[in-house]
């Protein structure tokens, strides 16, 4: 890592970040690292391969929706290409109960939890109005994708303080009291967002309130360097994990290229939260390797070198390298790569058949009952569509 990139992401009075694998995929734990092996222990050479295999997939449909953004096909993408490392370990760290709510880039965590790969690409083709039900068991609880950016920290906060309250309604007790010791809810909440988005006041409120009442909550930073063309040196003079620390929250700095780093982690918070332990923060040190979005040029303003370096360090390239040490061979590999293409294509085709939405959807789910604001808007809608020759279809 050269210097430059260094002094952005730690200090020299920082541990070391949590670490199992090294730059080039061997086996070797951080001095940070030893208390948390034992969240590894039962997770063996077929759990990797299947996070391999999450990590492959998504990178192939990533791909090939950067490429239909550019002819034209979808609005906008939001590339998660390097970050995979970091998702599929803590997703993979995650129980089926547990909630999760994502930022715009959590791609493999999506997929993992239940999300179809088309239901992601639906939204950036502006042909849904949200991109999946979020009652529906197949989704994982995973909740929808934001691109308000920080207000899923609230959500998901407000959501942990829900558990709290329903735990607490199942013993018997009505009472929520700040600072009073956490309430064992069985289930925890998980949320997403950037180094950028640590800047906005939303995030450090939902922190607060986090702290205050105790909830089963884990925040996770993507830090991936750059709030689209602004260093994190700039947002921050300390490491984005402190200021958790001075919130009250428990908090901790990770590789976050090293998938085992990422689930060990997230596996002892997660548990830590349900147990009633209160709530966690991981910042995961990544890179993006692509754009912000589609939307922008990263070349304009990344130092020369930090992408070659930051490629070196590939998330895939890194398990894959660990993999191969365990014994896998070259035929799983090709195995892989061949089924993520074959399935980016399938999704590829399905997106460019998806039908608009009827007009009428966008009324639908505002409100629970029927509210006369919305039936004189929808009225308003569809004679203003009736003028147009055809009319509504």
């Amino acid at each position: 890592m050269s210097e430059q990139i260094t002094e952005r992401l730690l200090r020299s009075d920082d541990p070391e970040p949590i670490r199992f694998l090294d730059a080039e995929g061997g086996y070797a734990p951080s001095g940070t690292a030893a208390e948390y092996a034992a969240e590894l222990e039962g997770i063996g050479v077929d759990d990797f391969k299947q996070w391999y295999r999450d990590m492959v997939s998504t990178r192939a449909f990533d791909t090939e929706c950067t490429h239909l953004q550019r002819q034209g096909q979808l609005a906008l993408w939001v590339p998660s290409v390097g970050q995979e490392g970091c998702q599929v370990g803590l997703v993979r760290a995650t129980e089926p109960q547990d909630h999760v709510f994502p930022a715009y880039r959590e791609h493999l965590v999506a997929q993992v939890r239940g999300v179809d790969l088309l239901s992601i690409a639906a939204q950036f083709r502006g042909v849904t109005h949200g991109g999946w039900d979020i009652t529906d068991p197949a989704n994982g609880n995973v909740h929808l994708y934001t691109l308000v950016l920080g207000s899923q920290t609230q959500h998901a906060t407000g959501h942990a303080l829900a558990q709290v309250l329903d735990a607490k309604r199942r013993s018997g007790s009505t009472t929520l009291d700040a600072g009073e010791a956490g309430t064992p809810t069985g289930e925890a909440t998980m949320v997403f967002y950037g180094d950028g988005t640590s800047s906005q006041g939303d995030p450090n409120e939902a922190m607060i309130f986090a702290a205050s009442y105790q909830t089963p909550e884990v925040f996770v930073v993507q830090n991936n360097g750059w709030a689209i063309s602004v260093p994190v040196a700039r947002q921050s003079r300390t490491p984005l994990y402190r200021r958790a620390l001075g919130f009250g929250l428990r908090a901790v700095q990770i590789d976050g290229n090293d998938p085992l780093a990422a689930y060990a982690v997230g596996r002892r918070f997660m548990r830590l939260a349900r147990e009633g332990a209160g709530p966690g923060y991981i910042e995961a040190l990544t890179y993006r390797i692509g754009a912000h979005t589609t939307a922008d040029d990263p070349t304009r303003y990344r130092p020369e070198g930090e992408l070659e370096s930051w490629q070196l360090r590939d998330p895939i390239a890194r398990l894959e390298a660990y993999l191969r040490g365990l014994g896998v061979d070259d035929a799983f590999f090709a195995e892989v790569a061949e089924t993520a293409d074959q399935q980016a294509k399938v999704v590829r085709d399905q997106i460019l058949t998806l039908p608009a939405p009827h007009p009428e959807s966008m009324f639908a789910h505002v409100y629970a009952e029927p509210h006369p604001r919305i039936d004189e808007q929808r009225a308003w809608f569809a004679e203003y569509e009736s003028s147009f020759e055809g009319g509504a279809e």
